[in-house]
């Protein structure tokens, strides 16, 4: 029987659609010596952004030599060696497609918030407050938003936004076939100038060092926002509140962080933060689709 550990839950259906065909699934989540043990006695195994699969468990993996996959029910895999698995013979997969709208949908909502003041008004009601004069928003509509990376979720999200009135910039390293010409594609420069709204939407460099630092934020316009749904660590935390505390731009939304839970106490009690906790893909139709394609990668592998 092959078995399948998802250590960091997956969807109900999927994990019944893979009992009734006949596969374990075990749903536990181990710390990392544990997972060095229990990895050496699974088929598979399936992990979200919780659990980390580094050299160390891969190793222990490959000396059983039992494991022959890895699944990322999600978009990245940088909690994944993903190199050093596949060079042991352990294939790597995702699910890059499923939770793309629900990502989109969430940035557009904080989008909403930072422009209406949606989660500090919320706030500041529940303390007995009525601060209708210190709210005065700004409408999305025609209004300039600028991706940064423009794979899945940014298109999904640039058709969201461009369906409100906004204007939409984009900036990627490739050519993205088949988008609308009212696309304008521009420099990441130009973009953290001209944008009203800026999106990250890559992967984390190499190198893990930060996308946009002080020195960026400080070619952006005051009035504007920057929003990081994408890697924790893209933006430099101290230089982002640095920037918000002066003036420098007008506010930011955050749903992932270079250390999870968040611990950047800036960065939690900034106002001017509209946070999340890595909810992005935390949808039930997501978490749907995520489910059958984790099942799709194992049919694959195993039938």
């Amino acid at each position: 029987m092959v078995r399948v550990l998802a250590t960091d839950g997956m969807a109900k259906s999927a994990v019944d659609e893979l009992k009734a065909k006949g596969y374990e699934v075990i749903e536990q989540h181990y710390e990392p010596d544990e997972l060095c043990e229990a990895i050496k006695d699974v088929d598979v195994i399936v992990v979200r952004s919780a659990t980390k699969v580094r050299e160390p468990i891969i190793d222990a993996a490959a000396e059983a030599g039992r494991l022959k996959m890895i699944i990322r029910g999600g978009v990245g895999v940088d909690n994944i060696d993903v190199k050093y698995a596949e060079d042991k013979g352990i294939e790597v997969r995702n699910t890059p497609a499923a939770s793309s709208a629900s990502v989109a949908e969430l940035t557009l909502g904080h989008m909403f918030s930072l422009a209406r003041f949606i989660g500090i008004a919320n706030y500041t009601m529940r303390e007995g407050k009525w601060e209708k004069k210190a709210y005065k928003g700004t409408e999305l509509a025609g209004k300039t938003l600028g991706l940064i990376g423009m794979g899945r979720i940014a298109r999904e999200l640039a058709k969201r936004a461009e369906a409100i009135g906004m204007k939409i910039m984009y900036f990627d390293i490739f050519e993205i076939p088949g988008l609308p010409e009212s696309y304008v594609k521009s420099t990441k420069e130009d973009i953290l100038k001209e944008a009203d709204y800026v999106s990250l939407h890559i992967p984390m460099p190499a190198d893990k060092k930060p996308v946009i630092s002080a020195e960026d934020l400080a070619t952006m316009k005051p009035t504007a926002y920057i929003l990081n749904l994408a890697r924790g660590g893209l933006i430099d935390e101290d230089d982002l509140c640095d920037a918000l505390d002066n003036g420098v731009i007008a506010g930011a939304a955050l749903d992932v962080y270079p250390s999870e839970p968040a611990t950047n106490e800036r960065v939690l009690s900034n106002p001017k933060i509209s946070l999340t906790p890595h909810i992005g893909g935390s949808t039930k139709e997501a978490q749907d689709r995520i489910g059958g394609e984790i099942c799709k990668h194992i049919y694959d592998k195993f039938e």
